[in-house]
């Protein structure tokens, strides 16, 4: 791994570089960047929603999440180095079935909506499919694994699952789409 951070500003990005963990050095607009920045807003999302009251389960899934997504970033960071285990992208599978497994089914769409841990979750949910799309772009233009793509696929869908489950904590609800076409009877 890389070195540690011992200074922050050190101004060797002010010529719109960045060094990445194998001490090479990129354009601040490259693809690897990107998905690098993606993953990390992602993971400041989480502890946004981490702020909130949730269920001891979700939390402590939640705070796994942060470090499996430091992983992601440490790998995105180091050319050809992998930090995320295909353990992880695993456990998110479970997590999502059993968390799915406690809800009634979908019959209508749902808006990004409802009490404030739910809406922060569907951010959490978008942030996560704009990392999973910079992730395919680097992985369209360098050699990468599987596991970050997966990852962030999966995340994604936990996100919103998790956005449900956290709406229906002190008795809530999703929040439905009042569709026109479905008022009127016809399908989406």
């Amino acid at each position: 791994m890389g070195k540690r951070l011992t200074q922050i500003a050190t101004r060797t990005g002010d010529d719109g570089t960045t060094g990445l963990g194998d001490n090479s050095r990129v354009h601040k607009h490259h693809l690897r960047v990107q998905a690098m920045g993606d993953v990390d807003e992602l993971n400041s999302f989480l502890g946004l929603l981490l702020c909130e009251s949730l269920p001891d389960e979700v939390r402590s899934l939640l705070v796994e999440v942060q470090h499996q997504l430091f992983n992601l970033g440490g790998e995105l960071s180091i050319p050809g180095f992998e930090l995320l285990s295909a353990e992880a992208v695993i456990a998110l599978d479970e997590a999502l079935e059993a968390h799915n497994a406690t809800l009634p089914k979908l019959e209508e769409f749902i808006l990004p909506a409802g009490n404030r841990a739910a809406s922060l979750a569907h951010v959490c949910r978008t942030v996560s499919r704009r990392a999973e799309r910079s992730v395919v772009a680097l992985g369209a233009a360098e050699m990468l694994r599987n596991a970050p793509r997966q990852y962030l696929n999966r995340l994604s869908d936990l996100m919103f699952v998790l956005a449900r489950v956290l709406n229906r904590m002190n008795g809530g609800d999703d929040v439905y789409w009042k569709s026109k076409r479905m008022a009127e009877g016809g399908s989406v």
